[in-house]
């Protein structure tokens, strides 16, 4: 017989963990932008801003200006002048699967 309430259990840690990786892999797109700079208000205007954007042309705009930004740390990274984020390396230091 299975034991549903410890899968349950189960389920419920790992969807924790899933949502504190979420919420630190944004925190660090923040910062790769810059937008850490920004105060919290205006940040999460302009993130109401996109949210409410119907645009198909706006979004994919901005679409490829993330990819780009991406890009460049994806070379940087090949080049070894740019460090992978702490968030994105499992406990042995190699890369964690996207």
């Amino acid at each position: 017989p299975r034991d549903i309430d410890a899968e349950l259990k189960a389920l419920a840690e790992k969807a924790k963990l899933l949502k504190e990786r979420r919420v630190l892999q944004l925190g660090e797109l923040v910062i790769a932008t810059g937008a850490d700079s920004t105060d919290a208000e205006t940040l999460a205007g302009a993130l109401l801003v996109i949210a409410e954007t119907k645009d198909p042309a706006k979004l994919e705009a901005w679409r490829k200006r993330g990819e780009v930004l991406f890009q460049g740390k994806i070379r940087n990274a090949r080049k070894g002048t740019d460090r992978q984020p702490e968030s994105s390396r499992q406990a042995d230091g190699s890369a964690a699967p996207a």
